[in-house]
């Protein structure tokens, strides 16, 4: 299946309401609108898609995340073995696929992804809906800090379906104040309040356990992205297309506050967003069908760059 931007899905697409009435001024009756009929003028974009059975799904989600490696790879992400994405299996909740160490961003599939559980091994999943197993790459190691991040997170956060980290420049960049980004645009309002974290510690490359859950916690029951002091950012999701959009927006985000803070230092005044607006604008755009579309354009791109070449996963 390719991964377009509108895959087949399995259930009737959502009807849209009307975005105005004779009694109700527009911008009211927006606020009645879910955040993904608010953004559509005219017919609503489709809901995340449903599937019929776990092994679609799983085709689906693992062409979602190969695709999602060539936008980083496209973006600049990529830094030696660093960086890794986690996507929870959708019909084992307590393992997840990640990428194979060493292999550039920019030529990842959907079948060089590797699935393993919380105790960090390698599974393979015989199951009723697939006719051989399907660990996927059985050829090279995951990331072992890369693992002990991603599973802390999973375990304590079974909302969490999918997380992004790599070394991208501008988040080591900002990271190195052990700050959280300050909203001082719209976009930057997407982390507003609970949804952004700080994790001010760092003991050097994650090989420990008892890290992994310090960063998971620091992260909070609500965080959706979060700054890592001395290393970069983390983004979570629903969906993988969630968790990689938040992640090249954040990394947007801490180049744009650094130039900020550059002319700010040449004595410019920096105006911020006032609580009640970032509020609002966090509440209209952070919904998670919403930020799965805003992911689309970019997944779209690199289906039609690279022929779809990245969607070669079958698991029957």
């Amino acid at each position: 299946m390719a991964p377009s931007a509108i895959p087949l899905i399995t259930e009737t697409l959502p009807t849209t309401k009307s975005v105005t009435t004779k009694d109700t001024k527009p911008s009211e009756s927006r606020n009645e609108l879910t955040p993904l009929q608010a953004i559509s003028q005219g017919v609503c974009l489709p809901s995340i898609p449903t599937f019929v059975s776990f092994a679609t799904h799983r085709t689906w989600l693992l062409a979602h995340m190969a695709g999602a490696f060539r936008v980083f790879a496209r973006k600049g992400f990529t830094e030696g073995l660093s960086g890794h994405i986690s996507v929870r299996d959708p019909e084992f909740p307590d393992r997840f696929w990640t990428n194979p160490l060493g292999r550039h961003f920019a030529l990842l599939k959907a079948s060089d992804m590797i699935c393993v559980d919380y105790d960090g091994k390698v599974c393979t999943l015989l199951n009723t809906d697939c006719l051989f197993p399907v660990g996927g790459n059985l050829s090279r190691p995951a990331n072992a800090a890369g693992f002990l991040i991603h599973s802390a997170v999973h375990k304590a956060r079974p909302d969490v379906h999918a997380a992004c980290h790599t070394h991208g420049k501008s988040g080591k960049a900002w990271s190195a104040f052990g700050r959280k980004l300050e909203m001082i645009n719209q976009d930057v309002t997407y982390f507003y309040g609970e949804a952004q974290g700080l994790y001010e510690e760092f003991g050097g490359i994650v090989f420990s356990e008892e890290e992994g859950k310090r960063l998971a916690k620091a992260l909070g029951p609500k965080g959706k992205g979060m700054v890592l002091r001395n290393h970069g950012l983390l983004t979570v999701g629903g969906t993988v297309d969630e968790a990689a959009y938040l992640y090249t927006l954040m990394e947007r985000s801490c180049e744009i506050q650094l130039m900020v803070e550059a002319a700010a230092a040449n004595g410019i005044p920096k105006i911020y967003v006032d609580d009640e607006a970032a509020a609002y604008t966090f509440k209209m755009a952070s919904d998670p069908e919403a930020l799965y579309w805003e992911f689309q354009a970019d997944l779209e791109y690199e289906q039609e760059a690279s022929g779809n070449i990245f969607d070669d996963y079958r698991a029957n």
